[in-house]
C-alpha cells in the first residue's frame, strides 16, 4: 500500500544507535516489532495485571493481551490513514513494556518510593521502557539492548506525553521540542479505545457492574446497545452486550481516523517535518468522540476501579511491593548477584526499583513471602 506524504518512511529513518545492514526481506520497523515480541520484558507482560487478576476469571485481560489488542487497533487505524502500520504496530507492542507489577497502582507506589529517596522524577514507565530496550535486554552480541530504530525509541517516550529538554537534558536526542510522527501520536488514543472497551467487557463478565448501570452511565454504549436491541430483540443479553461494545469500539476508531485525517488536511501538512513542527498533535478524536470517551473513562473510575473488592486486592498488592522494596534497600544482598553488583556502583534505590519493576505480579508476591518477615514470624535466614 502506498503511504501518505506525511507517513514515516523507512528510508527517512534516523536509524539505529549501532548501525546494522538492512534485512533482505523485512523493513527496519518490522524488525523492531519482531525484536519487541521476542524480548523477555514483553513475555513478562503476560503475568502483569491490567485491571483484574485471575481471581475473577482466566479469561480477563492481562497486560500482554491488552497490548495485543492495542496493536490490532493501531494497525487498522494506521492503515486507514495510510501511515506506516509496521511502525505503529511496533510502537503499540512496546508501549506498556515498562509497566511494573500491579498496573497503575504499582507504578504510583514505585513513584512514591523513589521520591522518598530523593528522586524528584519518581518512577515513569515510559522512561523505564526506554531503559529496558536500550540497556536491560541482553540478546545480541554486537550491542546492548534491542538496538531499535530512532522512531520507535522516540515513540516510547513521546507517545503519551511531551518531555521538555530543560527538564530531561539526557533525552535531548529525541527532538523533545517537536511533535512525534503521526504513528506515535495515534498510540495513546488507540490505547484508550482498547482499555475502555476491554475493561467494560471484563467488568460485565465478572458481574461487577450491572447492564442497566452501564447503559445509564455510558451514553455511547447505551446508544449502541439500543440499536442492537432493535435489530436483534431475541438475542441473548450477553451477545447484545458484546455487539454493542464492539460497535462502540468501531465507532471510536472510525472517528479517530476521520478526525485525524481532517486535522492533517486542515493544517495543510504534507510531510513528516510538517507533522513534527505542527503547533499541536494532529491525531485526535472529534469533540463528540472526545466527550464520549471521557464519559466512558469517568464511568469506569467511578463504578469499576473503585469497587471494594478491587481496591482491597490492589492495596494488599501495593503493600507487598512497598515492603519488598524497603527490604531490598535494607538487604541488597538478597537480590540476584547481578543487581547486588550494580548496587555497588549505582544508587541502591534505583537498582531496587529496576529489579522490582521487571517482576511479574506472582513473582513479586512470592519474593515477598520468602524474603519479608511476616508479623509474628521469624526473619528468613
Amino acid at each position: 500500500m502506498d503511504l501518505a506524504a506525511y507517513a514515516m518512511q523507512e528510508s527517512d529513518s534516523r536509524g539505529r544507535k549501532f548501525p546494522e545492514p538492512a534485512h533482505p526481506y523485512r523493513t527496519a520497523y518490522a524488525r523492531d516489532r519482531d525484536r519487541v515480541i521476542h524480548a523477555r520484558a514483553f513475555r513478562r507482560l503476560e503475568s502483569k495485571t491490567q485491571v483484574f487478576t485471575t481471581r475473577y476469571s482466566d479469561h480477563f485481560r492481562n497486560r500482554l493481551t491488552h497490548t495485543l489488542e492495542v496493536a490490532q487497533i493501531a494497525r487498522t487505524v494506521a492503515a486507514a490513514l495510510h501511515v506506516n502500520a509496521e511502525l505503529a504496530e511496533a510502537l503499540a507492542l512496546v508501549h506498556d513494556i515498562g509497566h511494573p507489577p500491579f498496573g497503575h497502582a504499582g507504578e504510583k507506589a514505585l513513584d512514591s518510593l523513589m521520591r522518598e529517596h530523593g528522586e524528584p522524577r519518581g518512577f515513569d514507565h515510559n522512561l523505564h521502557a526506554l531503559r529496558i530496550v536500550e540497556q536491560f535486554e541482553h540478546r545480541y552480541i554486537e550491542f546492548p539492548g534491542l538496538n531499535l530504530t530512532f522512531e520507535v525509541r522516540e515513540g516510547i517516550i513521546k507517545h503519551s506525553r511531551q518531555y521538555r529538554s530543560h527538564e530531561f537534558p539526557e533525552l535531548a536526542e529525541y527532538l523533545l521540542e517537536q511533535q512525534p510522527p503521526l504513528e506515535a501520536q495515534l498510540i495513546d488514543l488507540v490505547d484508550e479505545i482498547a482499555y475502555n472497551t476491554a475493561d467494560l467487557d471484563d467488568a460485565a463478565e465478572a458481574e461487577l457492574v450491572e447492564l442497566q448501570t452501564i447503559r445509564d452511565g455510558v451514553p455511547l454504549f447505551a446508544e449502541m446497545f439500543d440499536e442492537v436491541d432493535r435489530q436483534h430483540p431475541s438475542a441473548r443479553a450477553k451477545l447484545k452486550f458484546n455487539e454493542a461494545n464492539r460497535r462502540a469500539l468501531d465507532w471510536l476508531a472510525t472517528d479517530l481516523i476521520r478526525a485525524t485525517a481532517e486535522r492533517v488536511a486542515s493544517a495543510g501538512v504534507t510531510s513528516v517535518p510538517g507533522v513534527r513542527h505542527a503547533p499541536h498533535r494532529l491525531a485526535a478524536f472529534s469533540e463528540p468522540a472526545r466527550r464520549h470517551n471521557g464519559e466512558w473513562k469517568k464511568f469506569l473510575f467511578a463504578n469499576l476501579y473503585q469497587q471494594p473488592a478491587i481496591v482491597e486486592e490492589r492495596e494488599r498488592s501495593v503493600a507487598a511491593l512497598q515492603e519488598l522494596f524497603r527490604w531490598y534497600v535494607a538487604h541488597p544482598e538478597a537480590m540476584p548477584d547481578s543487581y547486588a553488583g550494580q548496587a555497588r556502583s549505582e544508587p541502591l534505590h534505583r537498582v531496587v526499583c529496576d529489579y522490582i519493576a521487571g517482576m511479574t505480579d506472582q513473582f513479586l508476591l512470592r519474593q515477598h513471602r520468602e524474603c519479608v518477615p511476616q508479623a509474628g514470624a521469624p526473619a528468613s535466614a
